[in-house]
């Protein structure tokens, strides 16, 4: 007696497929907007990009060798992964929002929502912006 109406959040697979690329069904829009959209996005997609590089460098730590030449070995390829993931991040997310069919724009909803007092008190204090 399965309901697909109910299928609000993805399963496991389509949650690893979704992660790396693939499109949900329409019936989960409104969890693809808030996981794109709402608070933690940036850290939950910064995460999903280190899996792999992370998964490609730790062969690396297996070599018997000093925790300085480990270090030496992975950190000049994972810091600067991680900095363009980083720099990325809301390009990504705007993209993945339109594969789904959502507004680009819903990538900042959480900011102008955690911001919207800071732009009150300039309207208040100065008047509109034009």
């Amino acid at each position: 007696m399965s309901n697909d109406t109910g299928s609000r959040r993805p399963n496991g697979l389509q949650y690893i497929a979704y992660c790396y690329g693939r499109v949900l069904p329409d019936s989960m829009r409104d969890w693809v907007r808030q996981d794109l959209g709402g608070k933690g996005a940036t850290i939950r997609t910064m995460i999903r990009w280190a899996i792999p590089c992370v998964l490609v460098l730790a062969p690396f730590w297996l070599i018997p060798t000093t925790l300085v030449v480990h270090l030496s070995m992975t950190l000049p390829i994972f810091a600067p992964y991680v900095m363009f993931s980083h720099a990325l991040d809301k390009v990504w997310r705007r993209h993945r929002l339109s594969q789904h069919g959502l507004d680009p724009d819903l990538a900042d909803e959480y900011k102008r929502s955690r911001d919207a007092h800071i732009h009150r008190a300039y309207i208040e204090r100065y008047g509109p912006r034009q």
